[in-house]
């Protein structure tokens, strides 16, 4: 079957390579998350080859690398739809997908074969010191090229949407791609004081994961109930602006609960423990917002893998950004668990419950219909039901391995007021959780690889969409 005869525009079909790069990318991810995790209880596991800070940066960069490629991947195939009026410029989609390809992977292979000092200077550092932040290591040609790509691609959507019908879903997808590009600009400030530097690094970091990425996540998880339920839009919108009012309300004062610790005025203690103890909201709202959609549905799509992934998205979203975050988020309680494993445990889940799972949301709807048909068969779903099981129950072992070992790493090393344990004595007694987690790990690579043999399972696809007479009458 022609894959126009499925796809409403020409034009959303620049989202697929920007898909399957996303995807080949998150496995590299989790394979250099693995090696750090045998590198925790394997103390010279790949060294000198691929030191741990250098995995560690890999391991980082590629998370961001990849969500922005599902990121412009989702907006170049909503947007058109949305806005019911082809691209801009598709031949601009393209060139940009290379040129952004070409720098990432140009600084991984930076990261992986150079010292980092080394790297710097040739790259320019000494011209405008911007390297050398967890997640902001890229060198200064990176970053430069990522502020390019940027502007080209919010170019690219912004007269796609100006110059088409505006909706709730577009209009507020491109409010959180605008804000991931601005803010992304403070990652260019790099100030001598380092109260002030790390206050700008959380510019970026904190009001990019919790502030206009969960825009973006709103959005995409909005556009997908609705092609997949059926429930009127209006229904949809409201749901989405209470949401992302929410999230925006919260998550910016919550930005506070970084500033506890680092020489900022004491009123950020108050400041963020209250606001980001309310950041677990539009989480929870999410939550009721997805399954009382589905509940409400006045069809039923025949791509069920991807109401899944919408549903996992709402649950797993909650518990990491929201429980996992809440838990530890109040001043009294970080000043001992900041920075421990119970850290690592909230972001590990956070990160795969609000963007991962969504970006995979957006592909599994998407990605049939880029193939020419409505919805893969009901072999391949099966299985990639399977892969977010799997996925689930992989990642649910780290974070709970991690916060086992953040707990007694608290108990051992940080609660005691005299007698502590070392940091590496207390490293040594986490052993058990750090191997456990490595068990998650595989898990979920596991997971990932079932993922990706759905798209080569056999079976008659779906080519029409059913919207059942019974379910519209009902509604």
């Amino acid at each position: 079957m022609n894959t126009q005869q499925v796809l409403k525009y020409r034009s959303q079909a620049v989202a697929k390579p920007y898909f399957i790069a996303a995807m080949l990318l998150f496995a590299g991810q989790i394979v250099f998350g693995i090696s750090l995790g045998l590198q925790y209880v394997i103390g010279d596991f790949l060294f000198p080859y691929i030191p741990f800070n250098v995995a560690r940066m890999v391991h980082t960069n590629l998370l961001i690398v990849w969500l922005l490629f599902g990121f412009m991947g989702a907006a170049y195939y909503i947007v058109p739809e949305e806005s019911e009026t082809e691209l801009w410029s598709p031949k601009l989609a393209k060139a940009l997908f290379w040129i952004f390809l070409a720098a990432g992977v140009l600084t991984i292979v930076g990261y992986l074969t150079l010292p980092y000092a080394k790297l710097a200077e040739l790259t320019g550092n000494d011209l405008l010191q911007t390297m050398g932040r967890e997640f902001l290591e890229q060198p200064l040609p990176t970053k430069i090229g990522i502020v390019v790509v940027a502007l080209g691609f919010l170019l690219n959507v912004s007269m796609t949407v100006l110059k088409g019908r505006k909706t709730s879903v577009s209009v507020v997808l491109l409010m959180g791609l605008w804000g991931l590009a601005i803010f992304f600009l403070f990652s260019f400030v790099n100030p001598h004081n380092l109260v002030r530097d790390k206050m700008y690094w959380w510019f970026v970091v904190h009001l990019w994961v919790e502030g206009v990425w969960e825009l973006i996540l709103g959005a995409l998880l909005a556009y997908v109930l609705v092609k997949t339920t059926g429930v009127d839009r209006e229904v949809i919108d409201k749901w989405l602006y209470v949401i992302i009012a929410f999230a925006l309300m919260t998550g910016i004062l919550g930005t506070g609960h970084h500033f506890y610790f680092i020489g900022l005025p004491g009123y950020w203690q108050w400041i963020g423990s209250i606001f980001s103890a309310m950041e677990p909201i539009p989480f929870f709202m999410m939550t009721v917002f997805a399954f009382n959609m589905v509940q409400r549905r006045r069809r039923e799509h025949p791509n069920q893998a991807a109401v899944l992934w919408a549903l996992g998205t709402a649950v797993m979203g909650f518990l990491g950004a929201g429980l996992w975050g809440f838990i530890h988020t109040l001043s009294p309680v970080n000043y001992y668990t900041h920075g421990s494993q119970v850290t690592a445990a909230h972001g590990h889940l956070a990160f795969y419950g609000a963007y991962v799972l969504v970006v995979i949301t957006l592909i599994s709807y998407a990605m049939p219909t880029l193939r020419g048909r409505i919805a893969n068969s009901q072999r391949a779903q099966a299985v990639e039901m399977w892969s977010f099981w799997i996925m689930s129950i992989g990642m649910g072992v780290m974070v709970l391995a991690l916060t086992g070992a953040g707990i007694l790493q608290v108990w051992l090393q940080r609660l005691p007021t005299e007698g502590a344990m070392s940091f590496m004595s207390t490293q040594d007694q986490l052993r058990f959780f750090y191997w456990v987690r490595i068990a998650g790990g595989v898990t979920f690579l596991l997971g990932q690889f079932t993922y990706f043999a759905s798209f080569f399972v056999g079976g008659e696809p779906v080519k029409t969409d059913t919207v059942p007479a019974g379910k519209l009458a009902q509604a």
